[in-house]
């Protein structure tokens, strides 16, 4: 029932948010490292990042086709392939402006897609705790019954207990009466003893 209350860390909290910016910053500076060590219009360099490119665009589209398609698979060829698509064009062109407005693409379209998984995240997440809480209460619930029934019985048993030690109590004190006659109560109407009383007295 009682459940530990885990306080996440901050960096715990930002990480995932800051995630795709850091990714694509990533990419940028070192995009922008290559282009300063010899890849600024080098066509070798900007052949094979488009290769590579196709190469991982291809493998997301065999990996998203047909049944036996995984999400998850597609999901990164589809992202590397954007990558190094990006990384080639901050690699091999001169100056910021156009590195940075992709960097600004690339960043939107990285949050527009971990919006998408974190809405569905959050989406589980609460549908889960609400199953819980269900679940909680309702073993709450069936333990209350169940205190509830067991508190009667023990009652309904002390009551009964209570009743045969006071009704032995009378019988007792009743037959211990000095002028007590079972037979004139006999010819009274009133209730006959017990035998085992009336053999006592």
């Amino acid at each position: 029932m009682n459940e530990q209350i885990v306080a996440r860390h901050w960096l715990a909290i930002i990480a995932p948010k800051a995630a795709p910016a850091l990714a694509t910053s990533t990419v940028l500076i070192l995009a922008r490292i290559w282009n300063a060590n010899g890849a600024e219009h080098s066509v070798g360099n900007a052949v094979l990042m488009t290769a590579l490119s196709l190469a991982a665009a291809a493998a997301g589209v065999c990996a998203s086709i047909g049944r036996a398609g995984d999400p998850v698979i597609a999901g990164t060829a589809f992202a590397a392939s954007g990558a190094l698509a990006f990384a080639g064009v901050a690699g091999y062109a001169d100056g910021l402006p156009l590195p940075l407005l992709l960097w600004s693409v690339a960043t939107a379209g990285a949050y527009g897609l971990a919006a998408r998984y974190w809405r569905t995240a959050r989406r589980e997440r609460l549908a889960h705790e609400r199953h819980m809480s269900d679940r909680r209460e309702e073993r709450a619930h069936v333990e209350r019954v169940e205190t509830i029934r067991g508190t009667t019985q023990i009652e309904v048993a002390r009551t009964g207990v209570a009743y045969a030690e006071s009704l032995a109590a009378a019988l007792t004190a009743r037959a211990a009466l000095p002028d007590f006659d079972p037979k004139a109560l006999e010819t009274a109407g009133l209730p006959e003893l017990p035998a085992t009383h009336r053999d006592a007295a």
